[in-house]
């Protein structure tokens, strides 16, 4: 008899992490309790309380103190608030799966929709998930699904979102979706069936089909084990359910050539061998095989489908010659190799390489067999993307065709869809761009049955943003430099990305200089280098600064100006009172409406406008407040008093004359001038006089001293 263990039988992934959590939390010596098993599988359970886990079926039978281990089928969200109010510590071992589904059902009821249930009413994992709603509906399969539409025709227009219990059947969670895409008008559908009950349950089919008989290994009141159970019953003939070895009768498979057996996701590996052990010829299990061993093997037939190791042997121009070891020839066409069509054999196997390959074709009449290599790379392609959706893995990918509703990506020969809201770009972004760039993303949907793979390149920048973040907010502090990005612009300033978190800088902050918008210094997109003025962690909220505190423009002004000093400013705001004009980047003063000119103005902007130049006095430093005192006026009137000065001596000098004596010249104003001209006739007489006869001059000496404007 060949008795053949199906690869997916056992622990999956979720049940396998709950059962190492468990273990892990009875070795650590804490006092610790199970609230209600922890898996469906009483040996597992007798280990656990042999360590010293006790085992509760409500938060009523808590001892004080203990450390709570949650079952992997989840909890309602009462027993959590419950929990943490009577300060028991939590182990949350739920499955990764099931606790999605809690938030699905969740966020439903916080957008006002309703959530619908599919699964068993009492089974725990659908009693936990209804329990983070208030008000669920939970029907068992298509029946309980139409008799509660059909019962009230107006829930078909009811904004429902549908989810499934993880362990129910791809058939009857198909029906359920096909028959309420016909009759809802406002359905949003979630598949939660779990990735690898799925693959179990196809997979114990297949075995059932190829099987004489079938042995089922779980508990009975486990779900997943009674689907097992009902799927091969469907396919196979003889069908035995046991919990362990010990309740095995081997003769009931007597006669029968080939025996499956498969095992619920609750079934340790080690009772898994103990009922293969006892299935199996004791003669079957020596090391070295016998001569008629070898006899058998090599006249074996092979099933289409099979997983064949064989040795190449020889490379042609169009297909590769492998030994498998039986009678049978065996070649792989070239186009089976690899999808890449330039690809040369030779550069990809070697004579005497060992290669695992697909059955494509048996001909036993011939003894020819088909080989794909191609083929069981894209199941094991398929087996690694089922596996990422629930280890959570970031697979890469090459991003192949745009459509309209996102992009696909290549992600190891299976074609996975990026929805556009999952692109990582921003909306409306152009998509083309993206093509034939690597990517990295996340599986979050699995179909095989429809060759339907979802994948999101946002979440798994999100996660990272949010490492990044938790980094920032861990080691941030005042004054602390980052180089940033500019990520968007408002009109009081700009938000900086700092690496996951995003910063504001106001407008203020961003130069020393007046600017009316954040544009006229930094554009989206730009790298800047950024300090941390304060922050909130409570409020998740930076202020940052990207003048350069350095070069304070105060001081520099006071080097450089004073009271007196004549600038060219730049008007910067008019205002009721004046205008502000900057004298130099980040130092404005005031002109006074007062000072905008020498005559009176009515509004500021009759004399000046923003943007335009001018030439203004410091008239006053108020070094205590930073307060410029500016005015045009006073140039004005400088410049006035000055013409009229400059004016009065021209005047002076074109009709001053200039008298001589005593060998001196004297410059005389106009009125002396008229009443020394009879002097001026008698000058010939004074010139020819002799000194001694000077004395009449004297006497004319009062005339000179008439003059009294002095």
């Amino acid at each position: 008899m060949e008795v053949i263990v199906a690869k997916s039988a056992g622990f999956c992934y979720g049940v396998k992490r709950a059962v190492e959590m468990a273990q892990a939390l009875a070795a650590s010596g804490k006092p610790c309790a199970m609230l209600g098993p922890v898996i469906h599988n009483d040996h597992v359970i007798a280990q656990l309380e042999a360590q010293g886990m006790a085992l509760c079926g409500s938060a009523d039978d808590l001892p004080s103190g203990v450390t709570v281990l949650l079952r992997s089928h989840g909890e309602p969200k009462a027993v959590y608030e419950a929990l943490e109010q009577g300060g028991w510590g939590i182990e949350d071992a739920v499955c990764p799966n099931v606790k999605r589904i809690h938030q699905l059902v969740a966020q439903a009821e916080a957008e006002g929709r309703i959530p619908l249930i599919i699964g068993v009413p009492t089974h725990p994992e659908v009693m936990a998930i209804a329990g983070w709603c208030s008000s669920p509906v939970v029907e068992d399969g298509l029946e309980g699904l139409q008799k509660w539409l059909n019962e009230d025709e107006s829930r078909r227009n009811l904004p429902l979102t549908m989810v499934s219990q993880t362990t129910a059947t791809q058939a009857q969670w198909k029906s359920c979706v096909e028959f309420a895409k016909k009759v809802c008008t406002n359905l949003k559908i979630f598949d939660t069936i779990c990735n690898a009950t799925y693959v179990r349950q196809q997979e114990a089919q297949e075995l059932a089909d190829r099987c004489d008989g079938m042995v089922v290994i779980g508990d009975p009141k486990s779900s997943n084990t009674r689907r097992l159970f009902q799927l091969c019953r469907e396919r196979c003939g003889v069908v035995i359910q046991v919990t362990d070895a010990a309740r095995l009768d081997p003769s009931q498979f007597s006669g029968m050539s080939r025996v499956g057996i498969t095992a619920g996701a609750s079934t340790p590996r080690w009772i898994i061998k103990e009922v293969y052990d006892t299935m199996s010829d004791e003669n079957m299990m020596e090391i070295e095989e016998s001569f008629a061993e070898m006899l058998e093997k090599s006249i074996k037939t092979l099933h289409t489908g099979d997983k064949v190791t064989g040795v190449v042997t020889e490379i042609k121009p169009t297909e590769v010659c492998v030994d498998l070891g039986t009678k049978h020839a065996a070649y792989i066409p070239l186009d089976q190799l690899t999808d890449d069509p330039n690809a040369k054999a030779e550069d990809l196997v070697k004579v005497g390489d060992e290669i695992e390959t697909f059955v494509v074709r048996v001909n036993d009449q011939e003894g020819v067999v088909t080989l794909s290599k191609k083929r069981l790379d894209s199941v094991k392609s398929w087996d690694d993307i089922e596996a990422a959706v629930d280890n959570h893995a970031i697979l890469e990918g090459v991003i192949t065709e745009e459509n309209k509703g996102g992009i696909v990506a290549s992600v190891r020969g299976v074609r996975v869809f990026i929805p556009a809201s999952q692109s990582g770009q921003p909306r409306g972004a152009d998509l083309s761009q993206m093509l034939k760039q690597k990517v990295r993303l996340r599986i979050t949907e699995v179909n095989r049955s429809r060759r339907r793979v979802v994948g999101s390149i946002r979440a798994v920048e999100q996660e990272e943003r949010n490492a990044k973040a938790a980094e920032v907010w861990e080691n941030i502090e005042e004054g602390k430099v980052y180089q940033g990005v500019v990520k968007s612009l408002v009109s009081y300033g700009a938000f900086v990305d700092i690496g996951g978190v995003d910063g504001m800088v106001h407008i203020s902050e961003l130069t020393w200089s007046r600017i009316k918008h954040p544009s006229e210094v930094v554009n989206v997109g730009d790298p800047v280098t950024v300090y941390v003025l304060s922050f909130d962690k409570e409020k998740r909220k930076i202020s940052l600064g990207m003048k350069d505190r350095s070069q304070d423009p105060w001081a520099l002004f006071l080097e450089k100006y004073d009271v007196g000093s004549v600038v060219t400013a730049k008007v910067v705001k008019l205002m009721t009172f004046g205008a502000f004009a900057e004298v130099i980047p980040g130092v404005d003063g005031l002109i006074h409406i007062s000072q905008l000119a020498d005559h009176r103005v009515e509004k500021p902007e009759d004399v000046v406008s923003e943007g335009q130049e001018v030439t203004v006095m410091i008239t006053a430093i108020d070094k205590e407040n930073k307060k410029i005192s500016l005015s045009i006026r006073a140039l004005i009137e400088e410049a006035q008093a000055a013409k009229a000065a400059q004016a009065a001596e021209a005047a002076m000098e074109e009709d001053a004359v200039v008298a001589v004596a005593d060998g001196e010249s004297t410059t005389v104003a106009p009125a002396f001038q008229e009443e020394a001209a009879p002097a001026e006739e008698a000058a010939p007489a004074e010139e020819a006089a002799p000194a001694e006869e000077a004395a009449p001059a004297d006497e004319a000496a009062p005339a000179e001293e008439t003059p009294a404007a002095e």
